[in-house]
């Protein structure tokens, strides 16, 4: 008598239609997710709090902040270096915070594997 399915006498292709679903699943929530990261802000400073910029989670740059007393015709130079710095903690946040709901999705994948 074949088994629920039409395979005869396999487990392998039950296996191999819930392991799909649980990949699919997955991608959903992967997709949920990535969706929900985009439209969330990550704000960093520099300099005291001088310079502040402000990203999304596409790694746009939403807005620059600068305080008045950093702003020094003279100076150009470390204000560059300020807005830099800036802009790069804020992206390395919008950064881990992606890598860290990418592990909270596949951190099950290890052991549910047949193979």
């Amino acid at each position: 008598m074949a088994k629920r399915g039409g395979f005869p006498g396999g487990g392998m292709p039950g296996n191999m239609s819930n392991l799909m679903k649980q990949a699919q699943r997955m991608q959903r929530q992967m997709e949920e997710g990535q969706k929900e990261l985009e439209v969330k802000e990550f704000t960093a400073s520099a300099g005291g709090g001088a310079v502040e910029v402000t990203v999304n989670g596409k790694k746009e740059i939403l807005g620059v902040k600068l305080s008045q007393e950093v702003v020094d015709p003279d100076d150009i130079e470390m204000l560059q270096d300020l807005i830099m710095a800036a802009a790069n903690e804020a992206l390395r946040k919008a950064e881990e915070a992606n890598a860290e709901m990418m592990g909270r999705m596949t951190g099950g994948l290890g052991g549910g594997f047949p193979f």
